[in-house]
């Protein structure tokens, strides 16, 4: 059951439920009693968030594709992409891209998700390999309307020795999920996997991950942040498998969050499923307000309790930005950042 299926047919009964564990914070079939009609391609005059950086342009709208629907990086070619998915009426889109970095190629992927239209209902299917020795950082801001539903879904296959880097930003959406699944082989291949909420209003965000080590000697490191007030929900969801035989796998997963309202809700369900020996894994989630002991030693040198509370927590999603490798991209993502959380300390 997806959105995807459930959008190219028509029926809502395949929509995800919380009968499935893993959508049990994100049900999409209580909340669509009827799924829109698709609507026909059109042409956008905006630019998209990364157009100061350049490269190559991709650009989906109402999930059809300007392009091509693959972006392939051939041995040893070093690529910047951007990739745009817009919805410009309320309807129903589907989009499927496949991303494919040959042997010793290197990938930044800027990837938007921009609704001018609200209530939109989209689903997006990313196909991502890495080949052996490949490079692949890729940055994500969704930015979707406050009643738009969205669902993303990456699967990402990686070779020995690739590096695959991410980091996702988002704002929420009426329900959004923005999911990565990882077959991670060991021989030496690196991941992170970076992401922050930021929600305010009634907006939901689910941040689920599942990272699969299949062999020896392979490293996965993961930070998620979330800043969540007013009626806001944020989800995350982690998941690092290491199979049988997967020996001296290092994996590390962090998930912090702060609540900045009595009645906004964090769900957060970190897991590691081990079934090797020789192996450093741990996770560590917490959930709780601002110190209050930082906010007062703020305002002892001079600042505002509403300065203090918005410096304190632009800091904390800060530690997310920083691990940006990609220059231009990072201040960006900085800027955008800045922009979400004004006012989020009040």
């Amino acid at each position: 059951m997806s959105l995807s299926t459930a959008l190219k047919t028509g029926d809502v009964a395949l929509l995800p439920s919380r009968r499935d564990e893993n959508w049990r914070w994100t049900d999409l079939r209580a909340l669509i009693r009827e799924l829109p009609a698709s609507a026909a391609a059109e042409s956008v005059s905006d630019v998209g968030p990364f157009a100061a950086i350049g490269g190559e342009e991709q650009v989906w709208v109402n999930g059809h594709a300007r392009d091509a629907s693959q972006i392939t990086v051939e041995a040893g070619e070093v690529v910047t992409a951007q990739v745009r998915f817009i919805s410009t009426r309320p309807s129903g889109n589907t989009a499927r891209l496949g991303v494919r970095v040959r042997p010793g190629g290197r990938l930044v992927l800027l990837e938007s998700y921009e609704a001018p239209a609200d209530a939109a209902i989209s689903a997006v299917d990313l196909d991502i390999e890495v080949q052996d020795g490949g490079r692949m950082e890729r940055i994500v801001l969704a930015a979707d309307q406050a009643q738009s539903i969205t669902v993303s879904t990456a699967e990402v296959t990686l070779g020995a020795g690739a590096v695959y880097a991410q980091t996702l930003l988002t704002t929420g959406a009426r329900r959004q999920r923005v999911e990565t699944r990882v077959a991670h082989p060991g021989a030496g291949t690196s991941v992170r996997l970076d992401g922050a909420y930021l929600l305010a209003d009634q907006r939901h965000a689910d941040l689920t991950t599942i990272v699969t080590h299949g062999g020896v000697d392979g490293t996965t490191s993961q930070m998620t942040k979330g800043v969540v007030r007013d009626q806001g929900r944020g989800v995350f969801q982690g998941r690092i498998v290491v199979e049988p035989g997967a020996d001296r796998t290092d994996a590390r997963m962090g998930h912090h969050a702060l609540i900045l309202s009595d009645r906004a809700e964090v769900d957060a369900k970190p897991e590691l499923l081990i079934f090797a020996d020789d192996v450093q894994c741990a996770h560590g989630n917490t959930v709780g307000a601002l110190d209050e002991e930082a906010i007062f030693y703020a305002m002892q040198r001079g600042m505002s309790v509403d300065q203090a509370r918005a410096m304190l927590t632009t800091a904390f999603v800060g530690e997310v930005i920083d691990r940006i490798e990609h220059d231009g991209a990072r201040e960006i993502a900085r800027d955008w950042v800045t922009r979400q959380l004004d006012g989020a300390g009040e």
